[in-house]
């Protein structure tokens, strides 16, 4: 028996992660940095290329081996492992990022040693690592690796990092330090407090400390605050908002100064208005509390043109609903989904939504007109829009000896109608469906003139239906006229000949007639 491998929208959010390099000892690495530091000194500073800095940086992230890997993870306190293959697009895109973040720790003084290692060329020592997949993170304390759980950008994992190794919020008292403190971080929540002590202080660092992915920091400066929060407003003498790189930038907290207040606001806030699906962020959208999420699925020209009255709609719904912007070109990324809709190629602009709280997913089948998509969006809000299922289109089924059911005829063929149904569910996929079929077809052609039974048969790969939740194929259901919530399931190792008994035995009573055995 096939076991069907369950779609949902969970399946499409595994994509990680990362582990950093390492090759030589740390004396080695600051002798390394230190002649690299010189030479850039000694260079002009036009010859200073991206490409220059950016192998600066690499050389920063030390490469792991079968000689070195256990020494340096048992030799240092920190050590960020990123563990990656030659052939893994997403290790490559991953790789600069971390070479960056490498830089950027070195230069707050982070303890942290970052390494990488090519798990295809050391399988063995990735293994032992723990390393099961590319890209993989993992950060070693005291040799002890523990899985990464932050985001994907450079300044992502600096945040991480820091977060995990180090002090959990900075302080920041003059502008200067301020303005240092913007060139490098983007997303960031900012309290300003007379005094680093109380109640409402003790909430924050308590939030500081549970929150792995964004970065706090902490005044009391009024006009370090300013800089930090330009909305601040002058009579707030505790205070404590969120800022962001997109339209909706400044953002004040206005609850009750708890922790887990704090936190929740930080889950509804921290994602933009609308969030660009990329390969690297799904595991970090799909942790975000809002579950009921609306997916634009578009080109980039069309989208630009919807944006602005999306953000109203997100602003609208904020906490309710979540708005993601997926290219419709990117079919690595895009079709995974679409297929759920049986959407097998899309150029123009398609608008659903999916509730990872329910496993349920929506389609606006309207033109995704401005006004459309704040319909549907009001009426997934409010809990009144139907859940999509898929279909095929209605068949043909005129002389039919076995009837095709799709999606929309699942009520009126089966559910609803009078006579007792036998249904086989069928996947494309699946080994052992074909054998069966030949089996049905046999046991049609035999009760071929039995009163009141058809026999019909449906693909599950294409074909869904609210009362039909089937895991395994092929599968063989029994709807008894009058009993049709509870259909019968026949064992598929059932030979044609017992399946012809068990259909006499349970429709004899009602009928008053059988057939003969095959």
């Amino acid at each position: 028996m096939s076991m069907n491998p369950k779609l949902s929208i969970s399946t499409f959010i595994l994509l990680l992660l990362l582990i950093p390099a390492f090759s030589s000892s740390s004396d080695d690495l600051e002798q390394l940095l230190a002649v690299d530091e010189q030479l850039e000194e000694d260079r002009p500073e036009h010859q200073q290329s991206e490409a220059e800095t950016v192998s600066k940086a690499q050389r920063i992230v030390l490469e792991l081996t079968g000689d070195n890997a256990k020494r340096a993870i048992d030799g240092n306190e920190f050590v960020l492992v990123l563990g990656y293959a030659p052939w893994c697009g997403r290790s490559a895109d991953l790789m600069p990022r971390f070479s960056e973040a490498a830089t950027g720790l070195k230069e707050i003084g982070s303890p942290v040693l970052m390494a990488k290692i090519d798990g295809d060329r050391y399988g063995k020592v990735a293994s032992e690592l723990e390393i099961k997949g590319f890209p993989t993170l993992l950060l070693f304390v005291n040799g002890t690796s523990q899985a990464y759980t932050g985001g994907f950008s450079a300044e992502d994992i600096v945040t991480w990092v820091q977060k995990m190794t180090g002090a959990p919020i900075i302080t920041v008292n003059s502008l200067d330090e301020a303005q240092r403190f913007l060139n490098k971080y983007h997303t960031f929540v900012v309290g300003f407090f007379h005094k680093f002590e109380g109640s409402e202080y003790n909430e924050f660092v308590k939030a500081a400390k549970s929150d792995n992915e964004i970065q706090f920091v902490e005044t009391s400066d009024r006009d370090v605050a300013k800089l930090l929060f330009a909305e601040l407003k002058t009579s707030d003498t505790v205070f404590i908002g969120l800022v962001k790189t997109e339209a909706e930038r400044y953002t004040a907290y206005d609850g009750t100064y708890k922790m887990e207040k704090l936190l929740e606001f930080l889950g509804n806030n921290k994602f933009p208005l609308i969030t660009r699906l990329t390969e690297s962020n799904t595991v970090w959208v799909y942790s975000s509390p809002v579950k009921l999420q609306v997916m634009i699925f578009s080109k980039a020209d069309v989208f630009q043109n919807l944006a602005q009255s999306l953000e109203v709609l997100a602003r609208k719904f904020k906490s309710k609903l979540m708005f993601i912007y997926v290219d419709i070109t990117n079919e690595n990324l895009a079709m995974p989904f679409l297929t759920l809709f049986g959407i097998d190629h899309a150029n123009k602009t398609v608008v659903a939504a999916f509730d990872n709280n329910l496993n349920s997913k929506y389609l606006l089948e309207s033109d995704p007109s401005p006004s459309n998509i704040e319909d549907f969006c009001s009426g997934l809000a409010d809990g009144i829009v139907s859940r999509y299922y898929r279909s095929e289109p209605v068949p043909d089924n005129e002389n039919a000896s076995i009837v095709t059911v799709v999606g929309k005829t699942f009520d009126e063929l089966v559910l609803h109608s009078r006579e007792n149904v036998l249904l086989e569910v069928h996947t494309p996929w699946c080994v052992n469906c074909e054998a069966m079929s030949k089996q049905v077809l046999k046991l049609a052609k035999h009760f071929k003139g039995f009163e009141n039974l058809v026999f019909a048969r449906i693909d599950a790969s294409a074909n869904e239906h609210a009362k039909l939740q089937v895991d395994d194929f092929p599968t063989i259901l029994l709807y008894k006229s009058g009993e049709k919530e509870k259909p019968l399931k026949l064992s598929t190792k059932l030979s044609a000949k017992d399946m012809a008994v068990f259909i006499n035995e349970e429709l004899k009573s009602k009928d008053g007639s059988a057939r003969d055995e095959l």
